[in-house]
């Protein structure tokens, strides 16, 4: 079968644009030559790949088995590459992805490790929330990430590193107002109208709303800030109470003045931090050793933290 990796890269574009001539821009081609070799594609395969209607494109049984074979082959590809550049240079190379809540805090220790054990290394990092991570470790563009466990994604090998404990943020005076009282609250006493998480798509605020008791759809949580710095910054003026993990405890406390942290009474709601790859991936060793380094960095930023709020 003589299809291209051209043919496949247009393929994919032209699924997730949805749009002939959005797919052309972001492949770079004009529209004729993209509809041309789509075309060709089609007919390789013996059937249509797409509906074409006036202002959709929408894949078909067959393109979507396509598809998934697509993103295979491409991420195959990808992994070629990056392996024949990295022979060409006698260098060694690693994509690594992380979530959002975790790299401020974890990365700059585990980049610093990385480099202090194999100046040869070349680590390309992907910031991106734990549903694009997963899409990316399955299409082979990253060889492992750092999430928040258990994905429960078929497919994938979920390695636990340690557990990063949740602490309640706020102003002094919104934790003196508990009236529980700062040393007893607990998660689930706290009134949806003075929770603020971040927006919708992270997976802290999965947890957080978990860990407190309430659901995605009450209208009186506050789900709008994009990062945890920003979230620090409103709960340090008063605007609401958050969980804090601990891996952003110390950076938090130390950028935001105002901001105060208090420690919920046993047993304390936590995340698990872990290291994920893909099933079909071997790991030679390397997989255990990042391991190894990124539950070191991370195990002395939560024991630092330990003493916040006792």
């Amino acid at each position: 079968m003589n299809f291209t990796l051209r043919q496949l890269q247009y393929f994919k574009a032209l699924v997730q644009q949805r749009n002939f001539g959005r797919a052309a821009q972001i492949c770079h081609v004009s529209q004729p030559a993209l509809s041309v070799q789509i075309k060709q594609l089609e007919e390789l395969m013996g059937g249509a790949l797409v509906e074409r209607h006036a202002r959709d494109v929408v894949p078909t049984p067959l393109g979507r088995d396509v598809l998934s074979l697509v993103e295979d082959v491409l991420g195959a590809a990808s992994r070629l590459d990056r392996l024949a550049r990295d022979q060409s240079d006698g260098r060694r190379s690693l994509s690594l992805g992380i979530i959002p809540t975790m790299a401020p805090y974890l990365l700059p220790g585990v980049l610093a490790a990385l480099r202090a054990g194999d100046l040869s290394l070349q680590v390309q990092i992907r910031e991106a929330r734990t549903e694009r991570l997963i899409a990316s470790l399955k299409a082979g563009e990253i060889d492992a990430a750092v999430l928040a466990l258990p994905t429960a994604t078929k497919g994938l090998s979920e390695l636990p590193l340690f557990e990063d404990r949740f602490l309640l943020a706020g102003s002094e005076g919104r934790l003196r107002s508990l009236p529980q009282g700062a040393d007893a609250v607990r998660p689930t006493d706290l009134k949806s109208s003075h929770l603020m998480l971040l927006e919708d798509g992270h997976c802290l605020t999965d947890q957080a709303l978990e860990v407190c008791g309430h659901d995605r759809n009450s209208a009186q949580i506050n789900m709008g800030a994009s990062s945890l710095p920003t979230l620090s910054r409103l709960v340090a003026e008063g605007f609401g109470l958050t969980l804090m993990p601990e891996l952003a405890a110390q950076s938090e406390l130390a950028a935001v003045p105002g901001l105060n942290l208090i420690r919920f009474p046993e047993p304390e709601p936590a995340r698990t931090v872990g290291l994920v790859r893909r099933d079909t991936t071997s790991g030679d060793g390397w997989f255990d050793d990042l391991a190894t380094l990124i539950r070191q960095v991370g195990e002395s930023i939560v024991k630092d933290s330990r003493t916040f709020g006792q």
